[in-house]
């Protein structure tokens, strides 16, 4: 008698065999929805790559909810998905962005293994540095038309931007094809003082939250050596060992 073949996986959590009915069903949900023009042809290389990408992203979403449910946390599977902006998905990776953005167990865990991390205030004033550009001073300009704009001088055709710097607010001149005056500041027309310069913002929530991703992100490398076994035909994208991943120019 002829043994029933085994069933196909998507790999192992902690030994433990997952379908792979989730894979094939994203998969189909992908090829019916309004992006599927822009996948790869069935059966080509790219659409093995493509297999390989979503099965990871179903792997990252069942070892979250593995451990949500191990450590007790609120998760609402009905949630709507996040959405990250462009930065913290590159810092998260396309897999991770997309199990962050799709599962709210991800979100639960990466706030829940990354609640302690805080940036020190070195790397906050680090970040400020790198960050802070100077306050730019802008003319106010007038046009024979009529019209009044404030530019800042490095914005102006450079030889228009000379002329008027050497010139006296409200001297006309004409310069590149443009004729324009600057008019006088209202520190000039006898101000008692010139507007105080916009506080510099606080950085320290866009460091904490960089800092935060960086940490989950260390911790779920670790957490998927440590739990997940991944099978033939659905390896990383990114394994030089599987035949998919090679580079045309």
């Amino acid at each position: 008698m002829t043994a029933p073949a085994e069933a196909p996986v998507l790999g192992l959590l902690d030994g433990r065999p997952l379908p792979r009915t989730g894979l094939d069903r994203r998969l189909a949900a992908l090829r019916t929805g309004p992006r599927a023009a822009a996948l790869p042809v069935p059966g080509s290389g790219e659409d093995r790559q493509l297999a390989r990408w979503v099965a990871q992203v179903l792997l990252t979403e069942a070892l979250c909810e593995a451990v949500a449910a191990e450590r007790g946390l609120a998760v609402h599977p009905g949630a709507a998905p996040a959405r990250l902006d462009q930065q913290a998905a590159v810092e998260l990776g396309s897999i991770t962005a997309a199990a962050y953005e799709g599962s709210a167990a991800v979100r639960a865990v990466c706030a829940e293994v990354t609640a302690h991390v805080e940036p020190s205030a070195a790397e906050v004033a680090h970040y400020r540095a790198l960050t802070e550009r100077p306050p730019v001073a802008e003319w106010r300009l007038a046009l024979p038309d009529g019209s009044v704009f404030d530019a800042a001088p490095d914005s102006l055709p450079l030889a228009l931007s000379a002329a008027l710097r050497a010139a006296a607010p409200g001297a006309w001149v004409t310069a590149a094809g443009w004729t324009a005056t600057r008019l006088a500041a209202e520190a000039d027309a006898g101000s008692s003082a010139a507007p105080a310069p916009d506080p510099a913002p606080d950085v320290s929530a866009l460091v904490r939250a960089a800092a935060r991703r960086a940490a989950f992100v260390r911790w779920l490398d670790h957490a998927r050596a440590a739990r997940l076994t991944l099978v033939p035909g659905l390896e990383h994208p990114g394994d030089p060992a599987q035949p998919d991943n090679h580079h045309r120019h």
